[in-house]
């Protein structure tokens, strides 16, 4: 039994040093270690030896066993540290590189062209009202002679929540809200932003929802010559010094006389081009006195008080200042869009 014990000890010392890898490494544990091994089915034939040899055989048995542990041990760690150098290489990180950047975020375009309205006014002493977006149909409409039933209405479709409640059409009814509140008390100016909701196709330059900013001013002896020299100011701050207005007869139903407004066109500088279909002028906004009925209903006397109401989107304000064709990219999210306008 000595014999086969040493032979297994030279047997499994010289299979252990030829291991290649952690696997038969596992292998060759089980094949002489384990409890169906080598070693035990020896040490299984000790109950036939004598008293004597007993101990003997049992101290070589403990000293192969420790011999073939020890190398076991050695294999497994020089793996080991194999298998950690491996992936310290794989996952080594070079700290002399530079950084990399943060994406930071931006103010969305259409919010910044609201802030540089609002600045804009804000400067020329006008202050900023708000109301709600869930609008009844008085402030909505009949507040601003349009009573029920007037053909103008099928200008503006609705979303109505009930018979009385509607998604405002547009921020006008601030103004109505605004001239109650203050009992005839002057003087008004204001301008309204917003979100207001309409019926539209959603097509390149309509959308179902959109921004607004209307502007009202009431007091004694305001003209239609205070209404263009302020638009006239208005355009020049937010599309340059050298901008022109021209206003056009048109109609509706809250101001009388009522003008749209156009702009020298930014692509040619009013001398024509595709843009502005070779006429030199592009649409901006609608404007005009303040309809008497409409000072009337709000506590204001016609007969002493007048004013000017203009009303502007703001998606069609930032498709101008920016030369966008399509109101749809304002609200798709695409990032490769709207990183144009990240500030700087």
């Amino acid at each position: 039994m000595k014999e086969r014990l040493e032979a297994l000890k030279h047997e499994a010392l010289e299979q252990l040093s030829k291991v290649a890898d952690a696997g038969q490494l596992a292998e060759l544990r089980v094949k002489y270690l384990g409890k169906k091994g080598a070693l035990t089915e020896i040490l299984r034939g000790m109950g036939s030896l004598s008293a004597e040899e007993r101990p003997v055989i049992g101290q070589i048995g403990n000293e192969v066993r420790s011999a073939i542990e020890a190398l076991i041990e050695e294999k497994q760690a020089h793996f080991e540290r194999l298998e950690t150098e491996a992936r310290l290489a794989a996952e080594k990180v070079d700290v002399t590189l530079p950084g990399r950047p943060l994406r930071q975020g931006a103010v969305h375009p259409l919010n910044q062209v609201i802030q540089q309205i609002e600045d804009i006014f804000i400067g020329m002493g006008y202050s900023i009202a708000e109301g709600p977006e869930v609008e009844t149909d008085y402030y909505n409409f009949e507040a601003l002679n349009l009573p029920k039933n007037h053909p103008a209405r099928d200008m503006q479709d609705s979303f109505y929540l009930t018979d009385d409640l509607l998604m405002r059409t547009q921020t006008s009814p601030v103004q109505a809200r605004t001239m109650e509140a203050m009992k005839g008390e002057v003087p008004v100016k204001i301008i309204c932003p917003g979100r207001v909701f309409r019926r539209d196709d959603d097509d390149a330059t309509h959308s179902f929802q959109f921004h607004q900013i209307e502007g009202l001013v009431v007091g004694k002896k305001i003209r239609m010559s205070d209404l263009k020299g302020t638009l006239l100011e208005f355009t020049r701050k937010m599309f340059g010094a050298n901008t022109q207005i021209r206003l056009r007869p048109s109609f509706f139903p809250f101001t009388e006389p009522s003008v749209e407004v156009d702009v020298t066109c930014m692509k040619c500088g009013g001398s024509g081009c595709r843009v502005c279909k070779h006429t030199g002028w592009l649409e901006i906004l609608g404007s005009g006195m303040v309809h008497p009925r409409v000072l009337e209903m709000s506590g204001y006397d016609p007969e002493e008080y007048s004013g000017f109401a203009f009303g502007m989107g703001v998606e069609r304000i930032a498709m101008l200042k920016y030369g966008v064709d399509d109101i749809r990219y304002f609200y798709n999210n695409d990032g490769r869009f709207l990183q144009q306008f990240a500030r700087v």
